[in-house]
Protein backbone atom coordinates (compact mmCIF):
# COMPACT_ATOMS: atom_id res chain seq x y z
CA UNK A 1 0.00 0.00 0.00
CA UNK A 2 1.21 3.31 -0.71
CA UNK A 3 -0.24 5.52 2.07
CA UNK A 4 1.66 8.15 2.90
CA UNK A 5 4.72 6.97 1.02
CA UNK A 6 5.62 10.07 -1.81
CA UNK A 7 4.44 8.59 -5.13
CA UNK A 8 7.43 9.25 -7.30
CA UNK A 9 9.14 6.30 -6.89
CA UNK A 10 5.99 4.35 -7.71
CA UNK A 11 5.90 6.01 -10.75
CA UNK A 12 7.74 4.82 -14.10
CA UNK A 13 9.34 6.86 -16.72
CA UNK A 14 6.67 6.54 -18.86
CA UNK A 15 4.03 8.08 -16.17
CA UNK A 16 6.63 10.92 -15.90
CA UNK A 17 6.79 10.82 -19.81
CA UNK A 18 3.06 11.64 -19.86
CA UNK A 19 2.68 14.10 -16.97
CA UNK A 20 5.63 15.88 -18.81
CA UNK A 21 3.50 16.01 -21.67
CA UNK A 22 0.12 16.91 -20.33
CA UNK A 23 2.07 20.11 -18.48
CA UNK A 24 3.58 20.56 -22.17
CA UNK A 25 0.31 20.92 -23.70
CA UNK A 26 -0.93 23.31 -21.17
CA UNK A 27 1.74 26.04 -21.65
CA UNK A 28 1.51 25.34 -25.30
CA UNK A 29 -2.24 26.20 -24.79
CA UNK A 30 -1.60 29.55 -22.70
CA UNK A 31 1.03 30.29 -25.13
CA UNK A 32 -1.42 30.29 -28.56
CA UNK A 33 -3.95 32.03 -26.03
CA UNK A 34 -1.65 35.30 -25.89
CA UNK A 35 -0.46 34.50 -29.60
CA UNK A 36 -4.05 34.83 -30.60
CA UNK A 37 -4.54 37.99 -28.81
CA UNK A 38 -1.28 39.63 -30.85
CA UNK A 39 -2.51 38.98 -33.78
CA UNK A 40 -5.33 41.60 -33.38
CA UNK A 41 -5.45 44.75 -34.98
CA UNK A 42 -3.47 46.53 -31.87
CA UNK A 43 -0.88 45.27 -30.05
CA UNK A 44 -1.44 47.05 -27.06
CA UNK A 45 -3.33 44.69 -24.61
CA UNK A 46 -6.41 46.38 -22.92
CA UNK A 47 -8.22 45.80 -19.59
CA UNK A 48 -11.22 44.51 -21.77
CA UNK A 49 -9.01 41.92 -23.50
CA UNK A 50 -6.93 41.46 -20.58
CA UNK A 51 -9.71 40.59 -17.81
CA UNK A 52 -12.12 39.18 -19.98
CA UNK A 53 -11.23 38.44 -23.68
CA UNK A 54 -12.83 40.82 -25.20
CA UNK A 55 -15.90 39.21 -25.05
CA UNK A 56 -15.43 37.11 -27.84
CA UNK A 57 -15.81 33.62 -25.34
CA UNK A 58 -17.15 30.94 -27.87
CA UNK A 59 -19.27 27.70 -26.35
CA UNK A 60 -16.55 25.66 -26.73
CA UNK A 61 -14.36 27.72 -24.71
CA UNK A 62 -16.94 28.62 -22.36
CA UNK A 63 -17.92 25.26 -21.26
CA UNK A 64 -14.30 23.81 -21.44
CA UNK A 65 -13.04 26.53 -18.82
CA UNK A 66 -16.12 26.98 -16.56
CA UNK A 67 -16.30 22.72 -16.32
CA UNK A 68 -12.70 23.25 -15.29
CA UNK A 69 -12.59 26.31 -12.96
CA UNK A 70 -15.38 24.16 -10.60
CA UNK A 71 -13.27 21.09 -9.50
CA UNK A 72 -10.05 22.04 -7.61
CA UNK A 73 -10.96 20.86 -4.27
CA UNK A 74 -10.60 17.25 -5.66
CA UNK A 75 -9.30 16.58 -2.82
CA UNK A 76 -11.60 18.40 -0.13
CA UNK A 77 -14.46 16.21 -2.61
CA UNK A 78 -12.32 12.67 -1.62
CA UNK A 79 -12.32 14.11 2.11
CA UNK A 80 -15.89 14.70 2.55
CA UNK A 81 -16.90 11.45 0.81
CA UNK A 82 -14.16 9.12 2.79
CA UNK A 83 -15.68 11.04 5.75
CA UNK A 84 -19.76 10.67 4.66
CA UNK A 85 -20.44 8.63 1.99
CA UNK A 86 -22.73 9.71 -0.65
CA UNK A 87 -23.53 12.61 1.44
CA UNK A 88 -20.86 14.49 -0.91
CA UNK A 89 -22.77 13.82 -3.76
CA UNK A 90 -26.04 15.63 -2.24
CA UNK A 91 -24.20 18.59 -1.02
CA UNK A 92 -21.65 18.99 -3.52
CA UNK A 93 -23.50 17.98 -6.74
CA UNK A 94 -27.77 17.81 -6.73
CA UNK A 95 -27.79 21.23 -4.44
CA UNK A 96 -25.30 22.84 -7.18
CA UNK A 97 -26.83 21.71 -10.46
CA UNK A 98 -29.97 23.14 -9.02
CA UNK A 99 -28.38 26.53 -8.93
CA UNK A 100 -27.32 25.96 -11.75
CA UNK A 101 -30.05 25.89 -13.74
CA UNK A 102 -31.80 28.85 -11.95
CA UNK A 103 -28.94 30.81 -13.26
CA UNK A 104 -29.49 29.61 -16.51
CA UNK A 105 -33.00 30.33 -17.21
CA UNK A 106 -33.43 33.45 -14.39
CA UNK A 107 -30.47 35.39 -14.44
CA UNK A 108 -28.16 35.41 -17.26
CA UNK A 109 -30.36 37.31 -19.44
CA UNK A 110 -30.61 39.66 -16.51
CA UNK A 111 -26.88 40.28 -16.52
CA UNK A 112 -26.77 40.27 -19.97
CA UNK A 113 -28.52 44.01 -20.26
CA UNK A 114 -25.22 45.15 -18.25
CA UNK A 115 -21.84 45.50 -20.05
CA UNK A 116 -19.78 44.62 -16.61
CA UNK A 117 -16.09 43.66 -16.29
CA UNK A 118 -16.74 42.10 -13.15
CA UNK A 119 -19.54 41.24 -10.37
CA UNK A 120 -18.95 44.28 -8.12
CA UNK A 121 -18.52 46.38 -11.35
CA UNK A 122 -22.32 45.14 -12.08
CA UNK A 123 -23.19 45.99 -8.19
CA UNK A 124 -22.28 49.38 -8.50
CA UNK A 125 -24.27 49.76 -11.69
CA UNK A 126 -27.14 47.80 -9.77
CA UNK A 127 -26.57 49.64 -6.48
CA UNK A 128 -24.06 52.58 -6.30
CA UNK A 129 -20.60 52.83 -5.62
CA UNK A 130 -20.41 52.18 -1.95
CA UNK A 131 -22.03 48.96 -2.62
CA UNK A 132 -19.54 47.88 -5.38
CA UNK A 133 -16.92 48.67 -2.41
CA UNK A 134 -18.49 45.92 0.06
CA UNK A 135 -19.26 43.40 -2.57
CA UNK A 136 -15.85 43.89 -3.76
CA UNK A 137 -14.14 43.24 -0.54
CA UNK A 138 -16.43 40.00 -0.08
CA UNK A 139 -15.79 38.89 -3.07
CA UNK A 140 -11.75 38.84 -2.70
CA UNK A 141 -12.35 37.11 0.67
CA UNK A 142 -14.38 34.62 -1.05
CA UNK A 143 -12.07 33.91 -4.43
CA UNK A 144 -8.61 33.89 -2.26
CA UNK A 145 -7.97 30.20 -3.21
CA UNK A 146 -7.28 28.61 0.23
CA UNK A 147 -8.72 25.30 -0.39
CA UNK A 148 -6.69 25.24 -4.04
CA UNK A 149 -3.61 26.21 -2.75
CA UNK A 150 -3.53 24.06 0.20
CA UNK A 151 -4.96 21.26 -2.17
CA UNK A 152 -1.85 21.68 -4.57
CA UNK A 153 0.47 21.82 -1.78
CA UNK A 154 -1.05 18.37 -0.48
CA UNK A 155 -0.23 17.17 -4.57
CA UNK A 156 3.51 18.22 -4.83
CA UNK A 157 3.69 16.14 -0.84
CA UNK A 158 2.27 13.28 -1.97
CA UNK A 159 4.23 13.18 -5.03
CA UNK A 160 7.63 14.27 -4.08
CA UNK A 161 7.16 14.23 -0.24
CA UNK A 162 8.18 17.77 0.48
CA UNK A 163 6.05 19.64 2.86
CA UNK A 164 2.59 20.80 2.21
CA UNK A 165 4.09 24.64 3.25
CA UNK A 166 7.05 24.29 0.37
CA UNK A 167 4.50 22.81 -2.02
CA UNK A 168 1.91 25.52 -1.49
CA UNK A 169 4.77 28.22 -2.22
CA UNK A 170 6.97 26.27 -5.56
CA UNK A 171 2.81 25.93 -6.84
CA UNK A 172 1.66 29.46 -6.59
CA UNK A 173 4.65 30.82 -8.16
CA UNK A 174 3.96 28.29 -11.23
CA UNK A 175 0.73 28.97 -11.09
CA UNK A 176 1.10 32.75 -10.56
CA UNK A 177 3.61 33.48 -13.40
CA UNK A 178 1.47 32.09 -16.37
CA UNK A 179 -1.68 33.59 -15.07
CA UNK A 180 -0.43 36.74 -14.85
CA UNK A 181 1.32 36.61 -17.87
CA UNK A 182 -1.20 35.85 -20.02
CA UNK A 183 -4.42 37.08 -18.33
CA UNK A 184 -8.00 35.61 -19.11
CA UNK A 185 -6.60 33.93 -22.39
CA UNK A 186 -4.06 31.89 -20.47
CA UNK A 187 -6.84 30.89 -18.44
CA UNK A 188 -9.17 30.18 -20.55
CA UNK A 189 -7.06 28.38 -23.60
CA UNK A 190 -4.93 26.15 -20.09
CA UNK A 191 -8.28 25.18 -19.02
CA UNK A 192 -9.19 23.45 -22.35
CA UNK A 193 -6.41 21.13 -22.43
CA UNK A 194 -7.37 20.78 -18.36
CA UNK A 195 -10.41 20.17 -18.81
CA UNK A 196 -10.19 17.01 -21.53
CA UNK A 197 -7.11 15.81 -19.05
CA UNK A 198 -9.14 15.57 -15.83
CA UNK A 199 -12.69 13.95 -17.31
CA UNK A 200 -10.50 11.23 -18.43
CA UNK A 201 -8.75 10.76 -15.22
CA UNK A 202 -11.58 10.02 -12.75
CA UNK A 203 -13.39 8.40 -15.78
CA UNK A 204 -10.70 5.31 -15.52
CA UNK A 205 -10.47 5.59 -11.95
CA UNK A 206 -14.86 4.21 -11.68
CA UNK A 207 -14.34 2.25 -14.69
CA UNK A 208 -11.36 0.38 -13.39
CA UNK A 209 -12.72 0.77 -9.73
CA UNK A 210 -16.10 -1.05 -11.15
CA UNK A 211 -13.99 -3.74 -13.17
CA UNK A 212 -11.72 -4.66 -10.68
CA UNK A 213 -13.65 -5.16 -7.34
CA UNK A 214 -17.59 -5.18 -8.34
CA UNK A 215 -20.50 -2.98 -8.00
CA UNK A 216 -22.66 -0.85 -5.68
CA UNK A 217 -23.01 -4.71 -3.98
CA UNK A 218 -19.40 -4.85 -2.87
CA UNK A 219 -19.17 -1.34 -1.51
CA UNK A 220 -21.93 -1.69 0.66
CA UNK A 221 -20.36 -4.98 2.27
CA UNK A 222 -17.17 -2.94 3.27
CA UNK A 223 -18.57 0.70 3.73
CA UNK A 224 -20.46 2.10 6.78
CA UNK A 225 -24.37 2.21 6.36
CA UNK A 226 -24.35 5.50 6.91
CA UNK A 227 -21.97 6.37 4.13
CA UNK A 228 -25.21 5.06 2.03
CA UNK A 229 -27.71 7.72 3.54
CA UNK A 230 -28.36 11.48 2.65
CA UNK A 231 -27.46 12.93 5.35
CA UNK A 232 -24.54 10.63 5.97
CA UNK A 233 -24.91 10.79 9.84
CA UNK A 234 -24.82 14.77 9.85
CA UNK A 235 -27.70 16.68 11.00
CA UNK A 236 -30.43 18.31 8.20
CA UNK A 237 -29.50 21.72 9.19
CA UNK A 238 -25.83 20.76 8.62
CA UNK A 239 -26.89 19.40 5.00
CA UNK A 240 -29.06 22.49 4.28
CA UNK A 241 -27.09 24.85 4.71
CA UNK A 242 -24.75 23.41 1.51
CA UNK A 243 -27.86 24.14 -0.22
CA UNK A 244 -27.99 27.38 0.62
CA UNK A 245 -24.00 27.70 0.13
CA UNK A 246 -24.87 26.46 -3.19
CA UNK A 247 -27.25 29.46 -4.10
CA UNK A 248 -24.09 31.67 -4.06
CA UNK A 249 -23.66 30.17 -7.32
CA UNK A 250 -26.19 33.02 -8.71
CA UNK A 251 -23.66 35.47 -7.48
CA UNK A 252 -20.09 33.80 -8.76
CA UNK A 253 -17.76 35.82 -9.44
CA UNK A 254 -16.22 32.95 -11.64
CA UNK A 255 -19.56 32.16 -13.62
CA UNK A 256 -20.07 35.96 -14.04
CA UNK A 257 -16.46 36.83 -15.29
CA UNK A 258 -17.61 34.02 -17.68
CA UNK A 259 -20.84 35.34 -18.82
CA UNK A 260 -19.02 38.54 -19.09
CA UNK A 261 -16.49 37.17 -21.60
CA UNK A 262 -19.02 35.28 -23.56
CA UNK A 263 -20.21 36.55 -27.44
CA UNK A 264 -23.81 36.34 -26.73
CA UNK A 265 -26.40 35.58 -24.12
CA UNK A 266 -27.13 32.33 -25.82
CA UNK A 267 -23.81 31.18 -25.44
CA UNK A 268 -23.81 31.43 -21.61
CA UNK A 269 -27.50 29.42 -21.60
CA UNK A 270 -26.12 26.53 -23.72
CA UNK A 271 -23.02 26.62 -22.03
CA UNK A 272 -24.52 26.15 -18.68
CA UNK A 273 -27.11 23.19 -19.27
CA UNK A 274 -23.99 21.36 -21.19
CA UNK A 275 -21.48 22.08 -18.38
CA UNK A 276 -24.01 21.10 -15.87
CA UNK A 277 -24.64 17.46 -17.83
CA UNK A 278 -20.74 17.26 -17.67
CA UNK A 279 -20.77 18.21 -13.65
CA UNK A 280 -23.34 15.23 -13.30
CA UNK A 281 -20.88 12.80 -14.90
CA UNK A 282 -17.74 14.31 -13.20
CA UNK A 283 -19.43 13.92 -9.51
CA UNK A 284 -20.83 10.47 -10.24
CA UNK A 285 -17.21 9.18 -11.20
CA UNK A 286 -15.08 10.83 -8.38
CA UNK A 287 -17.70 10.13 -5.59
CA UNK A 288 -17.52 6.70 -6.62
CA UNK A 289 -13.63 6.46 -6.79
CA UNK A 290 -13.80 8.08 -3.09
CA UNK A 291 -15.74 5.45 -2.10
CA UNK A 292 -14.06 2.84 -3.75
CA UNK A 293 -10.83 4.08 -1.71
CA UNK A 294 -12.39 4.49 1.25
CA UNK A 295 -13.71 0.48 1.40
CA UNK A 296 -9.74 -0.43 0.62
CA UNK A 297 -7.69 2.05 2.62
CA UNK A 298 -9.89 2.67 5.70
CA UNK A 299 -7.35 3.80 7.62
CA UNK A 300 -5.96 6.36 5.29
CA UNK A 301 -5.81 10.31 5.52
CA UNK A 302 -9.07 11.30 4.22
CA UNK A 303 -7.94 13.98 1.96
CA UNK A 304 -5.67 11.93 0.31
CA UNK A 305 -6.91 8.27 0.07
CA UNK A 306 -8.82 8.38 -3.43
CA UNK A 307 -5.14 10.16 -4.84
CA UNK A 308 -3.24 7.03 -3.16
CA UNK A 309 -5.86 4.30 -4.10
CA UNK A 310 -6.03 5.22 -7.94
CA UNK A 311 -2.03 5.19 -7.75
CA UNK A 312 -2.34 1.57 -6.43
CA UNK A 313 -5.21 0.85 -8.80
CA UNK A 314 -4.38 1.51 -12.38
CA UNK A 315 -1.65 0.00 -14.38
CA UNK A 316 1.76 1.88 -16.13
CA UNK A 317 0.94 5.15 -18.23
CA UNK A 318 -2.51 5.75 -16.97
CA UNK A 319 -0.50 6.35 -13.42
CA UNK A 320 0.86 9.05 -15.18
CA UNK A 321 -2.40 10.19 -16.47
CA UNK A 322 -4.13 9.93 -13.29
CA UNK A 323 -1.66 12.36 -12.07
CA UNK A 324 -1.60 14.96 -14.35
CA UNK A 325 -5.36 14.80 -14.26
CA UNK A 326 -5.51 15.89 -10.65
CA UNK A 327 -2.85 18.00 -11.03
CA UNK A 328 -5.28 19.82 -14.35
CA UNK A 329 -8.40 19.96 -11.85
CA UNK A 330 -6.35 21.68 -8.90
CA UNK A 331 -4.82 24.23 -11.43
CA UNK A 332 -7.27 25.03 -13.52
CA UNK A 333 -9.61 26.24 -10.58
CA UNK A 334 -6.49 27.78 -8.78
CA UNK A 335 -5.68 30.18 -11.99
CA UNK A 336 -9.25 31.10 -11.99
CA UNK A 337 -9.45 32.24 -8.50
CA UNK A 338 -6.19 33.65 -8.22
CA UNK A 339 -7.41 35.34 -11.75
CA UNK A 340 -10.66 37.02 -9.95
CA UNK A 341 -9.03 38.02 -6.99
CA UNK A 342 -6.39 39.66 -8.22
CA UNK A 343 -9.08 41.39 -10.83
CA UNK A 344 -11.22 42.43 -7.60
CA UNK A 345 -7.98 43.73 -6.04
CA UNK A 346 -6.17 45.80 -8.59
CA UNK A 347 -10.05 46.49 -10.89
CA UNK A 348 -12.41 46.75 -8.04
CA UNK A 349 -10.81 48.11 -5.37
CA UNK A 350 -7.37 49.90 -6.12
CA UNK A 351 -8.35 50.73 -9.64
CA UNK A 352 -8.26 54.85 -9.19
CA UNK A 353 -4.99 54.28 -7.62
CA UNK A 354 -3.15 52.61 -10.42
CA UNK A 355 -2.94 53.98 -13.68
CA UNK A 356 -2.22 50.98 -15.56
CA UNK A 357 -4.86 48.20 -14.65
CA UNK A 358 -3.12 45.16 -16.42
CA UNK A 359 0.48 45.82 -14.50
CA UNK A 360 -1.54 46.26 -11.62
CA UNK A 361 -3.32 43.21 -11.67
CA UNK A 362 -0.71 41.12 -12.67
CA UNK A 363 0.68 42.37 -9.18
CA UNK A 364 -2.09 41.56 -7.50
CA UNK A 365 -1.71 37.82 -8.70
CA UNK A 366 0.89 37.32 -6.69
CA UNK A 367 -0.27 39.12 -3.59
CA UNK A 368 -3.08 36.97 -3.59
CA UNK A 369 -1.08 33.88 -3.90
CA UNK A 370 0.82 34.77 -0.60
CA UNK A 371 -2.08 36.15 1.45
CA UNK A 372 -4.29 32.20 0.42
CA UNK A 373 -0.88 30.49 1.76
CA UNK A 374 -1.17 32.56 4.90
CA UNK A 375 -4.93 31.64 5.39
CA UNK A 376 -4.43 28.07 4.89
CA UNK A 377 -2.08 27.81 7.72
CA UNK A 378 -4.74 29.34 9.39
CA UNK A 379 -7.44 27.12 8.71
CA UNK A 380 -5.02 24.00 9.43
CA UNK A 381 -5.82 22.16 6.64
CA UNK A 382 -9.38 21.53 7.08
CA UNK A 383 -11.41 21.62 3.68
CA UNK A 384 -14.64 21.73 4.67
CA UNK A 385 -13.88 24.15 7.39
CA UNK A 386 -12.55 26.78 4.73
CA UNK A 387 -15.70 25.93 2.49
CA UNK A 388 -17.98 26.29 4.76
CA UNK A 389 -16.65 29.79 6.27
CA UNK A 390 -15.72 31.70 2.88
CA UNK A 391 -18.99 30.49 1.47
CA UNK A 392 -21.37 30.95 4.06
CA UNK A 393 -20.16 34.90 5.05
CA UNK A 394 -19.79 35.65 0.56
CA UNK A 395 -23.52 33.79 -0.03
CA UNK A 396 -24.59 35.48 3.46
CA UNK A 397 -23.73 38.63 2.72
CA UNK A 398 -24.77 39.20 -0.74
CA UNK A 399 -26.99 37.08 -2.13
CA UNK A 400 -30.09 38.03 -0.96
CA UNK A 401 -29.47 41.97 -1.60
CA UNK A 402 -28.32 40.94 -5.45
CA UNK A 403 -31.20 38.52 -6.06
CA UNK A 404 -33.53 41.69 -4.56
CA UNK A 405 -32.01 44.00 -6.92
CA UNK A 406 -32.34 41.48 -9.75
CA UNK A 407 -36.07 41.62 -8.51
CA UNK A 408 -36.93 45.22 -7.69
CA UNK A 409 -34.45 47.54 -9.84
CA UNK A 410 -34.04 50.69 -8.40
CA UNK A 411 -35.52 49.77 -5.05
CA UNK A 412 -32.63 49.02 -2.91
CA UNK A 413 -30.50 52.07 -2.18
CA UNK A 414 -26.86 52.00 -2.25
CA UNK A 415 -26.74 52.88 1.44
CA UNK A 416 -29.46 49.85 2.39
CA UNK A 417 -27.30 47.35 0.43
CA UNK A 418 -24.42 48.05 2.08
CA UNK A 419 -26.51 48.22 5.83
CA UNK A 420 -27.51 44.78 5.31
CA UNK A 421 -24.74 43.14 4.15
CA UNK A 422 -21.91 44.55 6.96
CA UNK A 423 -24.80 43.89 9.27
CA UNK A 424 -25.29 40.06 8.62
CA UNK A 425 -21.07 40.01 8.68
CA UNK A 426 -21.30 40.91 11.86
CA UNK A 427 -24.40 39.04 13.21
CA UNK A 428 -22.28 35.84 12.19
CA UNK A 429 -19.34 37.23 13.83
CA UNK A 430 -20.82 37.65 17.10
CA UNK A 431 -22.82 34.01 16.75
CA UNK A 432 -19.38 32.33 15.69
CA UNK A 433 -17.54 33.62 18.75
CA UNK A 434 -19.96 34.38 21.59
CA UNK A 435 -21.53 31.82 24.02
CA UNK A 436 -24.93 30.79 22.92
CA UNK A 437 -27.79 28.30 24.76
CA UNK A 438 -26.84 24.79 24.09
CA UNK A 439 -29.81 24.14 22.11
CA UNK A 440 -28.95 26.92 19.68
CA UNK A 441 -25.31 25.32 19.06
CA UNK A 442 -26.18 23.12 15.99
CA UNK A 443 -27.36 26.64 14.14
CA UNK A 444 -25.08 27.60 11.72
CA UNK A 445 -24.42 31.39 11.68
CA UNK A 446 -24.97 31.59 8.15
CA UNK A 447 -28.42 31.11 8.97
CA UNK A 448 -28.29 33.88 11.23
CA UNK A 449 -26.65 36.07 8.85
CA UNK A 450 -29.08 35.08 6.18
CA UNK A 451 -32.12 36.32 8.31
CA UNK A 452 -30.37 39.25 9.32
CA UNK A 453 -30.00 40.23 5.68
CA UNK A 454 -33.74 39.40 4.63
CA UNK A 455 -35.07 41.65 7.67
CA UNK A 456 -32.95 44.59 6.92
CA UNK A 457 -33.50 44.67 2.98
CA UNK A 458 -37.59 43.53 3.64
CA UNK A 459 -38.05 46.38 6.23
CA UNK A 460 -35.80 48.97 3.93
CA UNK A 461 -37.76 48.22 1.08
CA UNK A 462 -41.12 48.74 2.68
CA UNK A 463 -39.98 52.35 4.20
CA UNK A 464 -38.79 52.98 0.24
CA UNK A 465 -42.35 52.13 -1.30
CA UNK A 466 -44.21 54.03 1.65
CA UNK A 467 -41.91 57.29 0.68
CA UNK A 468 -42.81 56.57 -2.48
CA UNK A 469 -46.53 56.56 -2.30
CA UNK A 470 -46.05 59.54 -0.47
CA UNK A 471 -44.61 61.37 -3.04
CA UNK A 472 -47.11 60.12 -5.18
CA UNK A 473 -49.85 60.96 -3.41
CA UNK A 474 -48.63 64.82 -3.49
Amino acid sequence: MLNSLKTASYLHWIDWSVIGFVLLLTFIAAFYGNFRRKQTPSSKITPLDYLLMGRQLTLPLFVATLVATWYGGILGISEITFNYGIYNFVTQGIFWYAAYLIFAFFVADKIARYKSMTLPDLTSQLFGPKSAKVAAFFTLFNMLPVAYILSLGMFLHMVFGISILIGMILGMLFTCLYTAWGGFRAVVFSDLIQFFVMCSAVLLVALFSVQHFGGIGFLKAHLPATHFTITGGNSWLNTLIWGFIALSTLIDPSFYQRCFAAKSPQVVKKGILISTFIWFCFDICTTTGALYARALLPHAQPGQAYFFYSIQLLPIGLKGFFVAGILAIILSTLNSYLFIASNTLSFDLLRTRFTNVVFSNRIAVFAAGTVSIILAQLFHGSFKEIWLILGSYFSACLLVPILMGYLYPGRISDRLFVCSSLTSALVMTLWHILPKPEVWETLDPFYMGILTSICILLIGRSKYEKVTSRIIDR
